[in-house]
């Protein structure tokens, strides 16, 4: 559960700090979506992708994923979230990522990465 934590902390701050800058988002929904999104991220990205492949190929599927998400979020809840605000968050997004998944390898966290 700790990698877990560790994975939503990170998500949660970058995407509910940039949603409520870039967008008339409240920090209430900033932080729903940021939390969903790592939900999503973990199971997809981490549990599933992660194990069958790479760190590289994790993290790119991780970026696609939230991508992807973040223009869902911001369609349904109308934001105004630009595509170039939305690469933004994804680029920070994948950048934690990689040390994430670089993390929890070197604490040899297996429930977590491959």
């Amino acid at each position: 559960m700790g990698k877990f934590l560790v994975k939503l902390v990170v998500n949660v701050a970058i995407v509910a700090s940039l949603l409520y800058f870039y967008t008339e988002a409240d920090i209430g929904s900033a932080i729903v979506a940021g939390a969903a999104l790592c939900l999503v991220a973990y199971v997809i990205g981490d549990q599933i992708v992660l194990r069958a492949t790479n760190n590289t190929i994790a993290t790119v599927a991780d970026a696609v994923l939230a991508f992807l998400f973040l223009w869902a979020a911001a369609y349904v809840m109308d934001w105004s979230l630009s595509w170039s605000e939305m690469v933004v968050i994804v680029v920070l997004l994948a950048a934690a990522e990689v040390f994430i998944h670089r993390l929890m390898r070197i604490n040899d966290w297996k429930g977590f990465s491959r």
